[in-house]
């Protein structure tokens, strides 16, 4: 079980010239729902005008027969998000749709972009009115600048404007644009449906929903535009040494464990950090357990590599309710608990090692070593499948504050006290970085080492525009 405090951020899927486009992208995004849980949206074209439905809460809240019947194009796109800029409200909730003198255009995003504020500030200053208070906006106001629009390629010349995090999903009435950043932060990929229609995707796993073939990943810095005369692309930058900053983040919790991911299968890789844990930290125990659900592959690989026998220590309900949504602390405590539940009689006497993905402020962790305490473990080792989480993210994961963050200033005895367990100790940078493909250079570990693909002088808050703290960023 993760800690309250972490966020997903979000998933992004389209389908371009299929009479069932709009029915396709809503299953795509029940396959990402898992990637935010905040609000879900669909827009839509028929080649000249664009519709679109859009609100907060989870893909079966927010779309029913009557309203995906009232969108019905050939052409869609779709957004499930959890707010890392701008408040949760409906006016946030994407894809955003406007209306310009180029015509009509909709953004869905996967990301953060850390000088939003600064181009906010610039547009405001010479009228521009922005009608949410989400980063995402600013890309629209930048397309929309006429001296832009007389441009060749408008949109590259927009792109080069952004700083940081961002995998787009974007309509015309006429087209439907796939963009990854030039580092490449977070994941998007290109399939086919049999029929030869093309689909995108934040991740692999919502292909396999609606039998889509995987293509390839749309490239770092890559521009695919797809219209009915087929797809085009183009680069828009880059860095020229060779660096990427992939979010080595998806591998260890956010991306389902059925996606194919930075060309890794995301239960394979966890299974070998799993592996890469019991050669860097064996102990002696009866029994490998995860904290369900994510650490499981992991455990998984845990067990394998030790030759323990995997268990399992907990059941999970899925009718709890999404505790970090709930008002008070309380509540939130109250709804792990009923999330999961320790099975007594496979854990009291035995000796536990307990494999957990990642600890972010471990105030769930160590509740739930506090239970199997009660249950009568004899001794409890915990094992965690990533580095210690010391540092803030910016680029699109919702840690909180620095200072919140359990590794920050502890050391791994101090946090091994404040848990309560026998033993502690995390995989190493080194020993994550061995098991996925893309050489380390490629990938942005900035949550566990502190060195930050980007630079960022200031940090960004995440509902600074909604309290009109618009602050400058370089």
């Amino acid at each position: 079980m993760h800690d309250l405090s972490i966020r997903h951020h979000c998933g992004l899927f389209g389908v371009f010239g299929h009479e069932d486009a709009v029915f396709l992208t809503h299953l795509g995004l029940y396959a990402l729902q898992h990637r935010g849980q905040e609000s879900a949206g669909i827009v839509s074209t028929d080649g000249e005008r664009m519709a679109r439905h859009a609100s907060l809460g989870l893909v079966n809240e927010v779309f029913n027969k009557r309203n995906l019947e009232t969108i019905r194009n050939p052409t869609a796109i779709g957004h499930v998000r959890y707010s890392t800029t701008g408040s949760c409200t409906d006016s946030n909730a994407q894809p955003l749709l406007f209306s310009f003198a180029g015509g009509q255009v909709a953004v869905a995003h996967n990301g953060n972009l850390i000088n939003a504020a600064l181009l906010r500030r610039k547009y405001e200053q010479v009228g521009h009115i922005y009608q949410t208070t989400s980063d995402t906006e600013v890309i629209i106001h930048l397309l929309a600048k006429p001296a832009h629009q007389e441009l060749k390629y408008p949109l590259n010349h927009v792109l080069n404007h952004l700083q940081g995090a961002y995998s787009l999903l974007m309509l015309f009435p006429d087209r439907m644009v796939g963009v990854r950043d030039p580092l490449g932060f977070r994941p998007l990929c290109l399939g086919r449906l049999r029929n030869g229609a093309p689909v995108v995707s934040s991740e692999t796993k919502a292909f396999d929903m609606i039998d889509a073939q995987y293509e390839r990943d749309i490239e770092p810095g890559e521009i695919v535009t797809i219209t009915k005369d087929g797809i085009a692309t183009r680069n828009f930058g880059g860095p020229d040494d060779g660096r990427g900053a992939a979010c080595i983040f998806e591998q260890v919790y956010f991306a389902d464990p059925s996606s194919l991911v930075f060309g890794d299968n995301v239960h394979l890789a966890r299974a070998a950090m799993g592996r890469a844990l019991a050669r860097e930290a064996a102990v002696e125990a009866d029994l490998v357990v995860p904290i369900p659900t994510c650490a499981q592959c992991a455990a998984t690989g845990y067990a394998c590599e030790s030759g323990i026998r995997y268990g399992r220590a907990f059941t999970t309900s899925h009718y709890a309710g999404r505790s970090f949504i709930m008002p008070t602390q309380t509540a939130r405590d109250m709804a792990v608990k009923m999330k999961l539940t320790v099975i007594r009689e496979s854990v009291a006497g035995q000796r536990l090692v307990v494999v957990e993905d990642s600890v972010v402020r471990g105030t769930t962790t160590r509740g739930k070593i506090g239970a199997l305490r009660q249950a009568g473990a004899k001794e409890i080792h915990l094992r965690v499948a990533s580095p210690p989480i010391r540092h803030p993210c910016f680029f699109g994961i919702d840690f909180p504050d620095q200072h919140e963050l359990i590794a920050h200033e502890r050391s791994v005895d101090q946090i091994r006290d404040y848990l309560g367990v026998d033993s502690l100790h995390y995989l190493s940078l080194e020993g994550m970085l061995s098991c996925v493909k893309m050489p380390p250079e490629k990938y942005c570990t900035a949550c566990f080492s502190g060195e930050y693909p980007l630079s960022v002088d200031e940090p960004v808050e995440k509902f600074g525009m909604d309290r009109g703290q618009l602050r400058m960023f370089t």
